[in-house]
């Protein structure tokens, strides 16, 4: 996401100024004209290991590489809890209705400026995927490769409460940002 250039409420181009905060002195995006302050706060991110007739559902985005399948992830939106964000984003990407829903934990992704929280979802229903997924995949716990940051970690240690040791791919440092993805092989 890129920064603002202008001030919310005035308008005024912003500068980068440094201030005395809480914790010491802090450079931000900040407007000399009226004080209005950019935080530029780590966005929540809501994901999903989606257990989906015993099996762990991967999907494919239209914008990502042959190969690449990812939890099924999305913005939380205002006035939702993250269960409910999470159980509205599964239905919207594959039509499944989570029927449990259990934190994983809650993970960084400095990258992009998120932090995750992932969940383990048991979801019953047809698939039927949005027009920003192109393909699904059903995979055995066995069979799953975790990247080795954001969602990649959240998989990692609902495999370990499996009982399973999780496997790591290795991941090349792209040209540009990759998505962020807990993959299969």
């Amino acid at each position: 996401m890129l920064d603002p250039k202008f001030c919310t409420t005035c308008a005024t181009p912003l500068a980068r100024i440094e201030l005395a905060e809480d914790g010491g002195p802090k450079s931000r995006l900040r407007c000399p004209a009226c004080g209005w302050t950019h935080w530029n706060n780590p966005t929540p991110v809501l994901a999903a290991i989606i257990e989906y007739r015993g099996q762990v559902l991967l999907a494919r985005n239209a914008a990502w590489p042959h190969k690449m399948y990812a939890l099924i992830t999305g913005f939380m939106e205002a006035g939702e809890t993250p269960q409910e964000g999470i159980a509205r984003e599964i239905k919207e990407e594959t039509n499944l209705d989570a029927s449990a829903l259990n934190l994983v934990g809650v993970y960084d992704f400095q990258r992009m400026n998120q932090v995750i929280i992932a969940y383990h979802a048991v979801a019953d229903g047809e698939v039927r995927l949005s027009p920003e997924l192109v393909d699904y995949r059903l995979y055995d716990l066995a069979a799953l490769r975790c990247w080795p940051a954001g969602t990649g970690y959240a998989l990692a240690d609902w495999l370990r409460t499996r009982g399973h040791e999780p496997q790591f791919m290795e991941w090349p440092r792209p040209a540009t940002p990759a998505p962020d993805a807990a993959a299969a092989s």
